[in-house]
């Protein structure tokens, strides 16, 4: 026996948090009957049905590595109708991405359909690095980069930094451009982290998630991920 929510995740329905408010929202019964309350346990044999289609558990793991583009939004579907990370991957399974990436931010996003690798790597705990090249409006002086040292001080919590390099300052463009390594899963963290610095970020990239980064990829293309690769991010 397993929680409802882990089971419609693990099977690739969608993440375990979209499972919980789906729960919730009285949209899923279990042989028939309406449950709507976190925390019921089923087996693997119940007749799962979420919005009037039954849960498909026959359905096969995909994994893909995307260059997210700016303008476009990470999740399944848009309710201003807005493209979606989803609209991109040329497949007929069910997958969503691992994770968000702002509107205006591109770069590396992981999409799946796979529940137990997304709850494993946007779990706390596992404190999965992530790459950033982020524009700033301004020249980072020297204040600002012993703060990021330290690791700033945001919304009452220190930021983990684990890397950071400065990679150009344009004294044209007044502008200065920082690769950052966090582990941070908070929205807007590194916009944030930033601003508390006095600066805002122009344009944001993520270049990196754990050991993957961008290669070849062009905005918008993607590519699957190999089977040494999942094998390597169930490794956490």
């Amino acid at each position: 026996m397993e929680r409802l929510q882990k089971i419609i995740a693990n099977y690739g329905y969608c993440s375990r948090r979209k499972a919980e408010q789906l729960i919730l929202d009285g949209k899923v019964t279990v042989n028939g009957t309406l449950v709507n309350e976190l925390g019921t346990k089923v087996n693997s044999n119940d007749i799962i049905e979420i919005e009037g289609k039954m849960l498909n558990k026959d359905t096969d793991k995909e994994y893909y590595l995307l260059n997210k583009p700016r303008g476009v939004i990470s999740s399944i579907k848009d309710e201003k109708n807005r493209k979606t990370v989803v609209d991109l991957i040329d497949t007929d399974k069910r997958i969503y991405p691992i994770g968000r990436l702002d509107y205006d931010t591109t770069g590396l996003i992981l999409l799946t359909n796979d529940g137990t690798l997304t709850n494993l790597l946007t779990h706390p705990s596992h404190k999965v690095p992530k790459g950033y090249l982020a524009k700033l409006n301004g020249i980072l002086d020297k204040q600002a980069i012993d703060a990021l040292k330290e690791g700033p001080v945001v919304e009452g919590r220190r930021t983990q930094i684990i890397d950071f390099k400065i990679k150009k300052k344009d004294l044209t463009k007044n502008a200065t451009y920082v690769l950052i390594t966090i582990v941070e899963g908070r929205n807007h963290i590194v916009k944030k982290l930033f601003k508390t610095l006095g600066y805002d970020v122009d344009k944001l990239t993520r270049v990196s998630y754990d050991f993957l980064g961008l290669g070849n990829l062009k905005s918008g293309e993607y590519r699957p991920l190999t089977i040494k690769e999942v094998k390597k991010l169930y490794n956490k």
